[in-house]
């Protein structure tokens, strides 16, 4: 039996709308264009509201990011398969970074961000949506999980990886220090 539509209204604005901040975080590091996060939290909403009736009303966040990631692998299955980036540009851009004078510069700096910006690029996608999602997105490691569908230890390793990988960029770029005090 159908819901009224005041009854849905209520439900969906108790359960769904104090969420819909975290989705467009979340929906930057799954798409990481604006227009395409926009895009899927839209999608979600739209299907939340759908099935807003189905709901048990338990753990409302949990509920709509299976939503989302399933919004998102449906949309990505349309979608025509994106070129890879040209490994050796990526690797010019690397060596002509400079390194800068003081720790402030260094971090602050236009060439920093460049050589972050093309080791996460040159991350495998599972890496680069990890790192999205904990390290930019500020999601903990079971709601990244969530969100992939994996197991929290495989958001822990995949984030080590990717880290690690990013800190090798920075160390050839002479951007960081060739020894690091965690591993």
């Amino acid at each position: 039996m159908a819901q009224p539509p005041e009854v849905r209204d209520k439900a969906f604005a108790k359960f769904v709308l104090p969420e819909v901040e975290v989705l467009l975080r979340v929906a930057m590091t799954l798409t990481a264009q604006p227009a395409d996060a926009e895009d899927l939290v839209q999608e979600t909403l739209l299907r939340a509201y759908r099935a807003i009736g189905r709901f048990d009303g338990e753990h409302p966040r949990a509920w709509l990011l299976t939503i989302m990631r399933r919004a998102e692998i449906n949309r990505h299955r349309r979608r025509t398969p994106r070129l890879l980036d040209d490994p050796d540009a990526d690797l010019d851009r690397l060596s002509s970074v400079g390194v800068a004078e003081s720790p402030e510069e260094l971090v602050l700096g236009e060439s920093f961000d460049a050589v972050v910006g093309a080791a996460l690029a040159a991350l495998p996608d599972k890496h680069q949506q990890v790192v999205r999602l904990v390290d930019i997105g500020g999601l903990s490691y079971g709601e990244a999980a969530e969100v992939l569908d994996v197991p929290e230890g495989t958001v822990m390793s995949r984030l080590h990886r990717a880290r690690k990988r990013i800190r090798t960029h920075l160390v050839a770029a002479g951007l960081a220090p060739k020894k690091w005090s965690r591993t």
